[in-house]
């Protein structure tokens, strides 16, 4: 699919609904406008919403825990990465074309092995007075020939030189044997004499200038003496200039301590680590750890914003992290409307429905598009879901009618597979308390008190039984975690339609006593025909804070 890539998601701790929507929304978006719309999570898929996927051969969505703009979202740099062992020359040519302040080096294998700057190519040519730099930067001979445009008459263009000085055979013979040494590249002209000296004397190379010829005697004499010989066109003066260009920019490229980013880094945090440092490309490598390319400083001010469809939520505290540093396109949902805010307008699509579900399915037939066997099942499982069956009091004769339309396309009988659904989401003998705790929490906020709540439903008593005695100590433990004053948790008996309402933090519990008009001295509370945390607890609850 072309285009950047659009997340549909639900809320933190997603429920069937919210993770079926997100799949089933992006699959409508997909047909209508044939863009790059992906079904995302913000948080653990629980057992009834795992067993709804693969019941029906749907994957589960990818996570995504934090929606702010990363590196991904920046177009970086594709700069090549070269060898260490390329010249000087060779390197300030590739920067120059490419319009390029800094180079980096990576190996065979996709590492990062260093980065070279105009910097770092100026410092070789204005503070470098070491005759001997061209053995100590052990250049290869085939960089003195590229460099120097020239031609290798005698002597092998792979060997690298490792000992003796660079010098220019200026002087007559006699002097020229009082400083040449043993393996010293000597830079010469067309003298028959100076040549055979400078043989004699035991350099390495010998680099004749302005084209001249070789004749057959010094090529013979310098076969037998191990001494290579390299013609070039340019004079004197530029060959010796270019003799230093030929080095390998291992010699002078920073390997240690380099400052790279990952691809999947978040701008914030590397924002403030490129303001420190003076440098203005710095390596972004992939996932894998091998080079990527370059972003500078100026390549966050393109950074784009995330963009995102929310599905059965329209609240910040139930929202995935760094909603405020994305780009929210659409809402579909069901709740009330709480406390999101958007940049630009947006398409807003909020129901009294008791599901996000059949929205979705609402907007299906309102395109005339075909459902697939996989989409109806999934959003008939999340209405089967979200209304307990049909027992909820937010069910609607809407959410019925979907609910039976959708079974049809998906081949499934509604109520007999809404036992399966349910059993499977009850089985929580091998789930942790915390586990549990977060299989469908949220939270909410009113006239600035805060409260979690938590709900859990099932076809047994005996289940909610086991998982009450873990689930008391635990609410403890997450009172502090959340830094939030009051917790709820429902205990919904679904075949019975009652609720036992745990309670956790100053005031919760009689606020919930108030709530629901009990008397103060009530120790276990049992909410009769309530099984909505939507429709029944989070009115109640509302209602007595205001109050």
């Amino acid at each position: 699919m072309a285009g950047e890539e659009i997340h549909v998601i639900g809320h933190i701790n997603p429920d069937t609904d919210s993770v079926c929507s997100a799949i089933a929304y992006a699959a409508f978006k997909r047909q209508m406008t044939g863009k790059n719309y992906t079904a995302k999570r913000a948080g653990q898929i629980n057992s009834e919403t795992r067993f709804v996927l693969q019941k029906f051969g749907v994957p589960e969505p990818e996570y995504l825990s934090d929606v702010r703009t990363q590196v991904f979202d920046i177009d970086v740099v594709q700069v090549p990465g070269v060898g260490s062992d390329i010249s000087l020359k060779r390197a300030w040519e590739i920067m120059k074309e490419g319009g390029l302040a800094t180079l980096p080096v990576v190996c065979k294998n996709g590492q990062l092995e260093g980065l070279i700057t105009i910097e770092d190519i100026a410092k070789s040519y204005m503070d470098v007075y070491d005759s001997c730099i061209i053995a100590k930067a052990e250049t290869p001979f085939r960089n003195l020939i590229e460099t120097l445009e020239g031609e290798m008459i005698v002597g092998d263009p792979d060997e690298i030189i490792q000992s003796g000085k660079c010098l220019i055979a200026a002087a007559n013979p006699d002097l020229m044997e009082n400083y040449i040494e043993k393996d010293d590249i000597v830079i010469l002209g067309n003298r028959y004499e100076s040549q055979l000296c400078a043989i004699e004397m035991g350099a390495k190379c010998i680099i004749v200038c302005d084209g001249s010829l070789v004749s057959f005697t010094i090529k013979k004499l310098a076969e037998s003496k191990g001494c290579f010989i390299i013609k070039t066109p340019y004079d004197t003066y530029t060959a010796t200039r270019l003799v230093n260009q030929s080095m390998p920019i291992r010699y002078f490229m920073k390997q240690k301590a380099l400052i790279t980013f990952q691809r999947n880094d978040y701008v914030d945090d590397i924002r403030e680590t490129m303001a420190k440092k003076r440098y203005r490309d710095f390596p972004i490598m992939d996932l894998n750890g091998s080079y990527y390319g370059m972003i500078s400083r100026r390549s966050l001010l393109g950074a784009r914003k995330k963009r995102l469809v929310l599905v059965d939520h329209n609240e910040v505290t139930q929202a995935v992290d760094g909603l405020d540093e994305a780009e929210v396109l659409e809402v579909i949902d069901h709740h009330r409307i709480g406390s999101l805010e958007t940049m630009n307008p947006v398409y807003f699509r909020n129901q009294p429905l008791g599901c996000t579900a059949t929205i979705i399915y609402q907007m299906y037939r309102e395109q005339e598009l075909e459902i697939s066997r996989e989409i109806a099942g999934l959003l008939c499982s999340a209405i089967l879901s979200d209304t307990l069956i049909f027992r909820s009091p937010t069910c609607t004769e809407t959410d019925k009618k979907a609910a039976y339309a959708l079974a049809q396309i998906a081949g499934i009988e509604p109520e007999s597979y809404a036992a399966e659904m349910f059993a499977a989401g009850s089985n929580l003998s091998a789930k942790t308390p915390e586990e549990i705790f977060y299989q469908d929490f949220k939270k909410f906020v009113v006239n600035d008190v805060s409260f979690g709540v938590g709900q859990i439903n099932s076809m047994t008593q005996k289940d909610l039984e086991d998982v009450r005695e873990r689930m008391i100590p635990y609410m403890a433990k997450a009172l502090t975690a959340h830094s939030i004053p009051m917790l709820f948790f429902m205990l919904t008996d679904i075949l019975q339609g009652t609720t036992e309402l745990l309670c956790a933090g100053n005031g919760a519990k009689e606020l919930a006593l108030e709530a629901f008009h009990l008397k103060d001295d009530t120790d276990q509370i049992i909410l009769e025909n309530t099984v909505s945390r939507k429709k029944q607890l989070i009115p109640a609850l509302m209602q007595a804070i205001q109050q």
